[in-house]
């Protein structure tokens, strides 16, 4: 059965400093897939999937053209129109950096600060979105008895399942992973890669990853950026 388009590029082309690291980039991504996007480290991997969430935006000397949509009920939306709202973008595509980035907070402050920061102070109804987004990231049983003690406190893999977690809570339709695994051991990776199996079901998701063994165990799909260009990957025959 055909899946419908989520999010859809063109002409994309970014520079940093003026060097070009993104060419003329068009793509297509499936809804409740995984994706993985392979290549050479250096090469703009992580930029692409910052054009995504317009994350770029932070970074000086950065220029970009071209059009990202994404679809929202069946319409899509250009995300770098000057009318789309960049707080409703955040809250629809979600994004987990290669090294685990816990805030200096308790555990249930993590998860919760999202909605935190989008005004939402119902307390039984964040604490139920909490628990749920802990038990999506695999981690409520580990740490149903320790919400109030400091995220730092947690294993490397549990961070990233934090961080996770905290993505998942204001439900997004797409996450976006930078090297979710990198810093782990083959054990807590594994736990992860059985997570994005999982939540595929429930968003799409672009994981970059260095890890052919990982890419061929959780992707759809796999595509290669090389000189700046975004190609099916040998790794899909």
């Amino acid at each position: 059965m055909d899946r419908a388009i989520k999010i859809q590029v063109d002409h994309l082309n970014f520079s940093y400093r003026g060097n070009r690291v993104l060419r003329d980039v068009s793509a297509r991504f499936e809804e409740n897939t995984i994706t993985a996007i392979v290549g050479p480290s250096g090469i703009g991997k992580s930029t692409f999937l910052m054009t995504l969430n317009r994350l770029w935006e932070t970074m000086p000397h950065a220029t970009m053209k071209g059009e990202v949509r994404i679809n929202l009920d069946g319409r899509f939306s250009n995300i770098y129109d000057h009318s789309y709202p960049l707080a409703e973008l955040r809250r629809t595509v979600g994004m987990v950096f290669q090294v685990p980035n816990p805030l200096p907070m308790s555990i249930f402050k993590n998860v919760a600060f999202p909605l935190k920061l989008a005004g939402f102070c119902d307390k039984p109804a964040v604490a139920e979105k909490v628990e749920e987004a802990l038990r999506r990231a695999y981690l409520w049983e580990e740490v149903r008895d320790r919400l109030t003690d400091h995220a730092m406190q947690l294993s490397g893999g549990q961070q990233q399942r934090l961080c996770i977690a905290r993505a998942l809570i204001l439900e997004p339709q797409i996450l976006l992973l930078d090297e979710p695994t990198s810093s782990l051991d083959a054990t807590a990776a594994a736990v992860i890669e059985e997570l994005l199996v999982n939540l595929k079901k429930r968003c799409t998701i672009l994981v970059v990853s260095h890890y052919l063994a990982q890419v061929q165990r959780i992707a759809d799909r796999v595509l290669e950026l090389a000189d700046g260009i975004l190609v099916p990957s040998l790794l899909n025959l």
